[in-house]
C-alpha cells in the first residue's frame, strides 16, 4: 500500500546557487514538509558541488527529478558537448559519484500526496525535460504534453521556465514553483507548498548583495560576478522571458 505524504515543499531550478537554496531550506514550512521535491536543473551554475551535497543531505525526505541541464552535465562529463557554460563548468567540477547520481535521476516521478492523490513531478513537461509550457500556453499544446499522463494523476508539478504559476488545464492542476537560482521576474527564492489539498506559491527574500558576494568569494566559476549580476540579481524580467520562450510552446 502506497502511503501518501501530508505536505510537499516544491522547489525547482536551483542552478548551483547554494546561498538561496539554503535560505529556502531554512524556511519553517520547508523544514516541516514531509517531502522536498526539486524538479530539475540542480547544478548548472556557480556552486554545483556544494548545491548537490545540500540536496542529497535531505536523504529520504528529498526527491530530485532530472532537468534538461542535469542531463547535459552528464553528457559533457562523459565526453559530449554543450553550449551552456554553466553545464560545462558543473561537469568539470562535480565528483564522479555526483555525476552518477545525476545520471540516475528520474523523469518524471510520481508520489501520492494527501488532498491531491497521485502527483506527477517533471521538469519541462511529463514527456520531455526540455519542453516549454507556459501559463498562457494554449490548451491543445497542454493536451499533447499530457497525452501519456494517467487519468488518475490530477496534479502536475513542473519547472524549467523559471516563472511561478498555478493554473488549471482541463480540470488538471498545474504548478510551477519558479526558480531558486535564476529567477525571471522577482529576485529571491521562489517555491511552493502543497498541503491539505491546497497550493500556495511562496517567496523567500534574500540579501542580494550578500548572496552575490558569497558566490563570488566561494565559486571558481569563470567571471562569477557577471553571472550573479545577470541571474541572481534578476536582470531578465518575466515579460522578457515570456517573449523569448513563447515561440517554443507552439503558439
Amino acid at each position: 500500500m502506497v502511503v501518501a505524504v501530508r505536505s510537499v515543499a516544491l522547489l525547482s531550478d536551483t542552478h548551483g546557487v547554494l546561498p538561496v537554496l539554503e535560505a529556502v531550506l531554512a524556511e519553517p514550512d520547508v523544514r516541516a514538509a514531509d517531502l522536498v521535491v526539486v524538479t530539475g536543473d540542480l547544478v548548472s551554475g556557480p556552486m554545483p558541488v556544494e548545491t548537490l551535497d545540500a540536496l542529497t543531505a535531505l536523504g529520504d525526505r528529498g526527491l530530485l527529478v532530472r532537468g534538461n541541464a542535469d542531463r547535459e552535465v552528464v553528457e559533457v562529463a562523459r565526453g559530449g558537448r554543450c553550449e551552456h557554460p554553466e553545464s560545462v563548468f558543473a561537469a568539470e567540477v562535480l565528483r564522479p559519484d555526483q555525476v552518477e547520481l545525476l545520471a540516475g535521476l528520474p523523469h518524471p516521478a510520481v508520489r501520492s500526496v494527501e488532498g491531491f492523490g497521485d502527483v506527477l513531478f517533471c521538469h519541462g513537461s511529463p514527456r520531455d525535460d526540455d519542453e516549454v509550457v507556459l501559463v498562457d500556453t494554449r490548451l491543445g499544446r497542454w493536451a499533447e504534453a499530457f497525452a501519456d499522463v494517467p487519468e488518475a494523476v490530477r496534479t502536475v508539478c513542473c519547472g524549467h521556465t523559471h516563472m511561478p504559476f498555478v493554473r488549471l488545464v482541463d480540470r488538471r492542476l498545474v504548478v510551477n514553483p519558479g526558480s531558486i537560482g535564476m529567477p525571471y521576474g522577482r529576485v529571491g527564492g521562489a517555491w511552493a507548498l502543497l498541503t491539505g489539498g491546497q497550493v500556495s506559491l511562496r517567496h523567500t527574500e534574500i540579501d542580494v548583495d550578500a548572496v552575490c558576494e558569497r558566490i563570488v568569494a566561494e565559486s571558481a566559476y569563470p567571471d562569477a560576478r557577471a553571472w550573479v549580476d545577470e541571474y541572481v540579481r534578476g536582470e531578465h524580467s518575466d515579460a522578457v522571458a515570456l517573449t523569448v520562450f513563447g515561440p517554443r510552446d507552439g503558439r
